[in-house]
């Protein structure tokens, strides 16, 4: 069995200090360092997820391969992207097991020739928390359409809301259907960039990972250390 040690507080120690005392397996050091970095790994393992369970799940198994791995670090990048790199990797492989690979230049064509923006939402019955959440992506969304010009807004409602094709919208505003595609395409960009402007400020709210939570992946992360021949 890995014995563990324990020494002072490290918490206020650099990561390279934190780093040499996990090596010596001093478990202050280890949950200092987990703690550290857990909201960071998280969020990139949900970002390739899309699953707040399976992320979890994801770096809890990335914490104990890096710091069962620590040796092999040799300090050429910082070890939070040392660390990123292993939590992106478990994450794609899960991916990968879970669905074949998808090209990113489809997925960028499907983008910029479909829907400019996606808002996923959970299945099922909706509850009273999840239509409060609806409500609140509809305002936003429109708030930004209202702020489109009046040409580019006509054309993104009646194609991207009522769904209409080009020749029907271009029948109805007296418009040619290149003009049709013009105007949707820049009511996309125009839609895009007002969003981002009103969201941008609550970016880094999203996905929050600390608290007991964070604790207790690490008290699993040491009981993975210890179960470690």
């Amino acid at each position: 069995m890995m014995q563990l040690v324990r020494r002072a507080d490290p918490e206020e120690l650099p990561d390279a200090a934190l780093v040499a005392r996990a090596r010596a397996r001093d478990e202050a050091a280890i949950r200092a360092l987990i703690q550290r970095h857990n909201r960071r790994l998280y969020r990139a393992a949900r970002g390739v997820l899309r699953d707040e369970a399976e992320a979890e799940d994801a770096v809890q198994t990335a914490w104990v391969r890096a710091l069962a791995a620590l040796e092999g670090f040799r300090g050429d990048a910082p070890v939070a992207t040392w660390l990123t790199r292993i939590v992106i990797n478990e994450a794609l492989g899960r991916l990968r097991r879970r669905r074949p690979t998808t090209d990113i230049a489809l997925l960028d064509a499907q983008l910029d020739g479909g829907n400019a923006i996606m808002f996923p939402l959970s299945p099922g019955a909706p509850g009273p928390e999840a239509e409060a959440g609806r409500a609140r992506v509809r305002a936003v969304l429109e708030r930004a359409v209202d702020r489109l010009p009046q040409p580019f807004r006509a054309v993104f409602v009646l194609r991207e809301v009522e769904e209409m094709d080009t020749a029907e919208t271009a029948a109805l505003l007296g418009l040619l259907p290149e003009t049709v595609k013009t105007r949707l395409h820049r009511a996309r960009r125009l839609l895009r960039r007002e969003l981002e402007r009103e969201l941008a400020p609550q970016f880094s709210e999203i996905f929050p990972f600390g608290g007991a939570r964070c604790a207790q992946m690490a008290d699993r992360v040491i009981d993975g250390l210890r179960a470690l021949p």
